[in-house]
């Protein structure tokens, strides 16, 4: 799902209709992973709400408003994989939707992530983790930088309702900047889980 979500935020890149399939995989990767995972919703109404599981919670369903909002969008503004469908209303709309689903989902499945990155870290040994640290805050620090680099926060703010490609840039520098900017949310949400659990 990391890689499909990073390859979707190269939108030119990669090409018009290389998105729009990636965006249909994509979706039938979060429906696996809900299925994977549907014992968590079954006890989403169950037990008590500590903070940590307040703002997992709050994740998930803005994670998963992001994603229909980006489905649906696709949908009606699709050329290709959905261009049967013929839908010619309110295109606009659904370009601002598409861009804005797109880019706070990112945050938000990165943030998601960061919650869970005990899981990733938890075999690691405690020696391990401390020397890993270094690269991790160098990661988060490149990504801070490549955050306003790349312009990320007026595309969420909707201060650009047009992302800006540079079609000369090697595709790997691209997907390197986004990295380091998904590794800043998940190392943000690790020490928000981190704060919230004590």
């Amino acid at each position: 799902m990391t890689a499909v979500l990073l390859l979707l935020m190269a939108y030119s890149l990669v090409g018009e209709t290389a998105h729009e399939w990636l965006g249909v995989g994509m979706f039938a990767l979060v429906i696996l992973h809900h299925v994977l995972n549907s014992r968590w919703s079954r006890n989403v109404a169950k037990g008590r709400y500590t903070p940590f599981r307040v703002v997992q919670t709050m994740l998930v369903v803005l994670a998963l408003v992001c994603m229909l909002g980006s489905m649906v969008s696709g949908i009606m503004i699709s050329r290709h994989a959905f261009a049967f469908l013929q839908i010619s209303a309110g295109q606009s709309l659904a370009r601002t939707a598409h861009l804005l689903s797109a880019y706070w989902g990112f945050v938000v499945i990165s943030l998601h992530l960061g919650l869970h990155w005990n899981m990733v870290i938890s075999r690691l040994s405690p020696t391990l983790r401390r020397v890993l640290l270094f690269p991790a805050v160098l990661i988060a620090g490149y990504g801070a930088f490549a955050f306003f680099k790349r312009k990320i926060g007026s595309y969420l703010l909707l201060q650009n309702q047009f992302v800006f490609f540079d079609f000369g840039e090697p595709l790997i520098f691209f997907l390197l900047d986004y990295l380091a900017v998904m590794g800043l949310f998940i190392f943000l949400g690790h020490f928000l889980g981190k704060i919230l659990k004590r």
